[in-house]
């Protein structure tokens, strides 16, 4: 897998940052307080970052000397337009209480979605912005059992606040993860490679052997899952878009594990048919994009098999032939990391601290990182 490299200066130190390849911009962190960072190039917005934020929450004077920052919007709108870099108050430790640096922080199109006030889960305003992110807890309140200073931490949920410097969150808002994985890996970890375990495991009984399709397979979620899927002995058709340099993103995602990789215009050639000379036709299809795309992977789905829907970004409907269902029998889905967590917050099925730490152990046991969005490193 190739990757680009920023290098952050941070005093004697050089910590390298891999940014993710293919359709995620770079971030660049400029020196000092202000780091830059550009959003995904459909939207090529520009914005302003250093990381810090919480609702009414409390640290001690721990911070003394430069204040926190974060960025920090208190009304909807462009990110571009409303989003400000703002010193922030950090008030006393209270006993459940956990002081967090921020180590890094990334992007995601829900974060912008957020801002812009489109988004179904919105945090109340002023708000800081950044739903992932790693920090390292710096002290801990009188009553916190569970972390210590030194851990790596990320959030439980959506709405937290990453894109800051330093916070205090209660304790049951973090989740412990190994401090021993790439940092990267860490701040991506809680919604793109969770997206995808889910993904594969809840909607079809997959076994070694069987395969799936999907489309954006190069978005964060689609590189998760073939490398999860590769992990599991389950073979994956990776449906990409056309660009120019195809050979190269072709490469990278076989490099992660991918058995093939084509172009939406390949779905409709007659060549598919090669490809299920060597594997099944796929039980399970992925959808992040919607409109043809959707359709023409349907197609090639077996018979009562399920497609899943869990992004649409071309912003089109999903659109089915009515033979599909009549003479197919095919199954229909959608699914929401955000929701999964709220079902299962007090089931006894597997916790989202739980999945977390799976998804982090099968990435320390791999080579490469499951990360892809772009990543913010605060300035120390």
């Amino acid at each position: 897998m190739q990757r680009a490299a920023v290098r952050v200066l941070r005093g004697a130190r050089t910590l390298r940052v891999l940014t993710p390849p293919a359709r995620t911009p770079q971030v660049l962190t400029p020196p000092a307080r202000t780091p830059q960072v550009l959003t995904p190039p459909a939207r090529t917005l520009r914005v302003l970052t250093s990381l810090v934020r919480t609702p009414p929450v409390r640290a001690r004077s721990a911070t003394a000397g430069a204040p926190p920052l974060g960025l920090l919007y208190e009304r909807h709108g462009e990110a571009a337009d409303v989003v400000q870099l703002k010193d922030l108050e950090v008030p006393k430790l209270g006993d459940c209480d956990v002081h967090v640096k921020m180590l890094a922080a990334p992007i995601n199109p829900a974060d912008i979605n957020m801002i812009q006030g489109t988004y179904p889960l919105l945090s109340p305003l002023p708000a800081v912005g950044g739903n992932e992110g790693v920090g390292e807890v710096l002290e801990v309140g009188r009553r916190v059992k569970a972390l210590k200073p030194g851990d790596w931490v990320i959030p439980a949920d959506a709405g937290l606040g990453t894109w800051r410097t330093h916070g205090v969150f209660p304790e049951e808002m973090l989740l412990k993860v190994p401090s021993d994985i790439p940092m990267l890996c860490a701040a991506t970890l809680s919604v793109n490679p969770c997206t995808a375990f889910r993904l594969l495991a809840d909607f079809e009984s997959l076994a070694p052997g069987d395969s799936i399709i999907q489309n954006a397979a190069n978005s964060g979620v689609g590189q998760a899952i073939i490398q999860i899927a590769r992990a599991s002995g389950i073979k994956t058709i990776n449906v990409v878009r056309d660009r120019p340099d195809l050979a190269k993103l072709v490469e990278r995602l076989m490099a992660l594990g991918a058995d093939h990789v084509i172009t939406e215009e390949m779905l409709r050639k007659p060549e598919m048919k090669d490809i299920f000379k060597s594997i099944p036709r796929p039980r399970l299809a992925l959808n992040c994009v919607g409109g043809k795309s959707t359709t023409e992977m349907l197609r090639h789905l077996q018979p009562k098999g399920t497609m899943v829907t869990y992004g649409g970004m071309a912003k089109q409907p999903v659109m089915v032939p009515v033979s599909a269902f009549i003479f197919r029998d095919v199954r229909l889905r959608g699914f929401w990391m955000t929701q999964w967590r709220k079902d299962h917050a007090q089931a006894r099925l597997p916790p989202t601290s739980f999945l977390v730490l799976t998804v982090s152990r099968m990435e320390s046991c791999g080579s490469s990182c499951l990360a892809s969005s772009p990543v913010c490193v605060p300035s120390q």
